[in-house]
């Protein structure tokens, strides 16, 4: 599993500037649930090779008041319940204040490796701008100014050190396709992970999963054979209680990375929330395959079918390659079709194509839109091949190819899945401009063209 890293501090000390630089984005919003307060943001990074996931917490505040003393309790226990590593971070300007300090008893006491990040130390010695944090009795702070991602791989190699080491260890592998159930609390995971184990055609033999409580389980249906990941634990049916389900942003998340195919679920009576469109914009974001089941659609009228139907064709057509499925998973109504789908989708995500048949697709899809002229140049596309896979990666070659308009590269990826049949699997497309290969060559002329060349040359001068 990814480790998760949580930044936690008082206000203004540079979180939210550390986490963009982390996750190499300018807001890295990725995702707002339910029962997570809104100032608490996650987000990956990447370093090395190795992936993360990091937690944006909000500020703790200054003040020694019982309320606040009480809020400060509350955040950095969120935090340290979700996350693997923690990360302290300060003001190298104000010194330490008594806030970091209470921040700092609590985080001694959670025994989860924490690090000092001392920010806003720009221009200063190590020795000089650490000292003072040493304090805490966290160990060594490490200086850092996250404005100007100064310091970022030395407190980096310091935070993941404890999770390379027992990386190995951690994760149960197999050969066999890994399918994650995600969503929202309470649209029916549980209900739909139990209904799967029940069945009487099923294999199951539950495998340990990390601390993190994500367990996976070597199923069978259909003569197939798939991974199941249930991020909030299997349990037993008669103690499944859907008020009472326990979900994990992190959980969701690492469960997302590791799966190759994701089934995100939606319940049908309250339709498709933000919540939901976020979570689904999110498994395409990571490349995942991806099925959309809507849960609960025993218990709707035919009218509250048929506008269910069209709010899900409105608000999902974001994502036009994605199989919707309509289900009951708890009178196991449809479960089948949802499991064939992850397995069509998880295929079409890993297939391979011959650059022949890729050019064949590329050369009809410019014939029937040729691409647009930008900046007053044509825009050429010459030949297309793959990248890779899971999900396919399209290569496409040609002059001025890299200013090729948003649009344009859809209607690629959407010629390439209809031309290929790729179902349930999101197409990346890769454009790649060559260089000009007479750049910085001078045209050789014949001695007819230099012939001419003088006589043009003459009659110029004779017409001074």
């Amino acid at each position: 599993m990814l480790p998760a890293v949580a930044l936690v501090g008082r206000p203004n000390v540079g979180k939210s500037t550390l986490f963009n630089q982390l996750t190499r984005s300018r807001d890295a919003l990725v995702a707002d649930f339910p029962g997570v307060t809104r100032d608490r943001r996650y987000g990956f990074g990447r370093r090395d090779g190795q992936s993360y996931i990091v937690i944006d917490t909000g500020g703790l505040g200054a003040s020694a008041s019982a309320e606040i003393e009480s809020g400060i309790e509350r955040q950095v226990g969120s935090a340290l319940e979700e996350a693997d590593l923690v990360v302290l971070v300060v003001d190298y300007r104000e010194s330490v204040t008594a806030a970091d300090e209470r921040i700092a008893a609590q985080l001694r006491r959670s025994g989860k490796p924490v690090t000092v990040a001392v920010n806003k130390a720009e221009g200063v010695a190590h020795e000089l701008a650490e000292a003072e944090f040493y304090c805490f009795g966290l160990g060594a702070p490490v200086r850092i100014a996250a404005l100007h991602g100064h310091g970022l791989k030395r407190l980096l190699d310091r935070v993941l050190a404890p999770f390379e080491a027992s990386e190995a260890g951690d994760a149960p592998r197999f050969a066999d396709p890994k399918l994650a159930v995600v969503g929202r609390p309470n649209v029916g995971k549980s209900t739909l992970i139990n209904t799967l184990l029940g069945s009487e055609r099923l294999i199951t033999s539950p495998v340990p999963g990390t601390t993190r409580d994500s367990i996976f389980v070597p199923c069978e249906r259909g003569g197939r054979t798939f991974t199941l990941i249930d991020t909030a634990g299997i349990r037993r049916r008669a103690k499944v209680s859907d008020a009472i389900e326990k979900f994990s942003v992190v959980q969701s998340l690492q469960a997302i990375e590791t799966a190759g195919v994701a089934v995100v679920l939606l319940d049908a009576r309250e339709g498709v929330t933000d919540q939901d469109l976020r979570l689904i914009g999110l498994v395409v974001d990571r490349g995942r395959a991806l099925v959309i089941g809507v849960n609960k659609w025993d218990g709707l009228t035919m009218g509250q079918r048929r506008r269910t139907e069209s709010q899900v064709d409105r608000q999902i057509d974001f994502v036009p390659f994605a199989r919707v499925v309509y289900l009951s998973a708890l009178h196991g109504s449809r479960i089948p079709e949802v499991i064939r789908s992850a397995f069509t989708a998880y295929e079409a995500a890993g297939a391979g194509f011959a650059t022949s048949r890729l050019n064949a697709v590329l050369e009809q899809a410019i014939e029937a839109h040729p691409p647009p002229i930008v900046r007053g140049r044509q825009v050429r596309l010459r030949f297309a091949h793959q990248g890779g896979r899971y999900p396919p990666l399209i290569v496409v070659h040609g002059s001025q190819a890299a200013r090729l308009p948003t649009h344009y590269r859809r209607y690629l990826e959407n010629s390439f899945r209809k031309a290929l049949g790729l179902e349930g699997t999101p197409v990346r497309i890769e454009l790649k401009s060559g260089d000009n290969p007479f750049s910085g060559r001078r045209n050789v002329l014949t001695p007819r063209q230099l012939k001419r060349r003088k006589r043009v040359i003459r009659h110029a001068r004779r017409g001074r």
